[in-house]
């Protein structure tokens, strides 16, 4: 047991800084590597808990970034679609979750290595939309930073207003979904829960060591290595779900 909670807090440490460098998140880390030793979703409730505190880190270490307008037309949505997509999500087979998660990340593997440049147009409405598949994207696959960095990118935002901004939508959305997942009776092992009183922790100090390598290391390197990981993941994902 004691062997598997150094590895997730060990995890959660790496996860959580290099998911503040990059903006992946979290949970586009975790929730592939951790889903190929335990059941999906204690997965999704683990790392869910995981992801709420890491986006506090993020809202602590980059408070100088607020943006309530834009933080609002994501997160409204967010919510509501978040805890819809925990309504409908036990009546999903896990497998096929797992396979469409793997197609999903192939897709935006494909979209962030082909066309870095690529932007959505500025408007309300992407903001409204961005949020409203962010808390879907979150609740079914236990995934979020992907989409909220995409639809994020077409307003052009400095880095501290980014990461704030990410870190604020992800925490609302992170905490309906919670919500959901228990209401639906999801429940963690007993190595999940020794794990979870570490890794709350852990993910602040992983979050504290992104923000003082976010101006050093090149986030387009970061980009790319994390990108390949996952393609491996999805790829699996897609053959042995």
């Amino acid at each position: 047991m004691w062997s598997e909670v150094v590895l997730l807090v060990l995890l959660t440490y790496l996860a959580s800084a290099v998911g503040t460098i990059t903006s992946f998140g979290t949970s586009t880390i975790m929730v592939p590597t951790l889903s190929l030793f335990y059941g999906f979703n204690p997965v999704l409730l683990f790392t869910g808990l995981i992801h709420a505190v890491g986006n506090i880190g993020k809202m602590v270490f980059f408070r100088s970034g607020v943006q309530w307008k834009l933080i609002f037309l994501f997160g409204i949505p967010g919510i509501v679609f978040s805890y819809l997509g925990t309504q409908v999500l036990p009546s999903i087979p896990s497998e096929s979750i797992l396979r469409v998660l793997g197609i999903f990340i192939i897709a935006y593997v494909v979209y962030i290595l082909k066309n870095p440049e690529w932007k959505l147009p500025k408007k309300n409405s992407i903001a409204l939309a961005g949020g409203s598949l962010t808390g879907i994207s979150a609740a079914v696959f236990g995934v979020q930073g992907a989409i909220r960095a995409l639809f994020l990118s077409a307003f052009d935002l400095k880095k501290d207003v980014f990461l704030f901004t990410a870190g604020a939508i992800g925490l609302v959305i992170d905490s309906a979904r919670i919500i959901g997942y228990l209401e639906s009776e999801f429940v963690l092992s007993n190595t999940l829960l020794l794990a979870l009183l570490f890794c709350v922790p852990v993910s602040f100090l992983g979050s504290y060591t992104g923000k003082k390598l976010v101006d050093i290391i090149p986030q387009e390197k970061f980009r790319k290595l994390i990108a390949i990981a996952l393609l491996i993941l999805a790829v699996r994902y897609l053959i042995w779900a």
